[in-house]
């Protein structure tokens, strides 16, 4: 599903203020203090709350695992000026023939200023342009307008309400469903433009 370029721990997307790269060890205790933080954790579908100990190295491992073996595509979040320090992750998998399934956290610290928007917006027009995708789909829970937000200002669309598996929330939870088409995202396949790849 994925091309050699992402499956490379080498790879890293610039945006203007972020570099999103592959998770390292070195990333374990951030992740779990940022993701296993109650309020972000509770809009997740999969991070419960508390944490369990050692959950991070193994969260770290199964994404490097993943992301090597083209199965699925997990990048940390850093800052530009910090590019050790881990602040949120943002991931794709494959969900049907042609279509991904994007989810993402942001540490606490950090929501409000528009970067969870700046990596979805670097990453599905990487993805778009590199991937044969048609589309990709993403939920959330309905308390959580900050991620439809998020999603609307990247170009997806809201197709109205569902119900996924939550195992981090008990069960099937009711969620709004929104999609992001090859057509919305304005970029036709196969065109590999230079300042959306900007990756070592």
């Amino acid at each position: 599903m994925f091309p050699d370029l992402l499956r490379d721990d080498v790879f890293r997307l610039e945006t203007r203020r972020l570099w999103l790269r592959w998770p390292r060890a070195s990333d374990a205790e951030a992740i779990a203090t940022l993701a296993g933080d109650r309020e972000v954790a509770e809009q997740t579908a999969h991070i419960p709350h508390p944490y369990p100990p050692g959950a991070a190295a193994e969260f770290v491992l199964r994404s490097r695992a993943a992301n090597l073996g083209g199965e699925a595509l997990t990048l940390v979040l850093a800052p530009k000026g910090r590019p050790n320090d881990a602040i949120g992750c943002i991931g794709l998998w494959r969900v049907g023939e042609g279509e991904l399934e994007l989810g993402y956290w942001l540490g606490k610290s950090w929501h409000r200023q528009g970067l969870m928007s700046e990596a979805v917006r670097g990453l599905t027009r990487l993805v778009m342009d590199v991937c044969d995708v048609d589309a990709i789909k993403a939920t959330s829970l309905p308390g959580n307008a900050a991620s439809r937000g998020v999603l609307a200002r990247c170009g997806f669309v809201d197709m109205g309400e569902g119900v996924v598996f939550a195992p981090a929330r008990g069960g099937d939870r009711a969620v709004r469903r929104m999609v992001l088409s090859r057509e919305a995202s304005r970029l036709p396949a196969g065109r590999f433009d230079e300042q959306a790849r900007r990756c070592a």
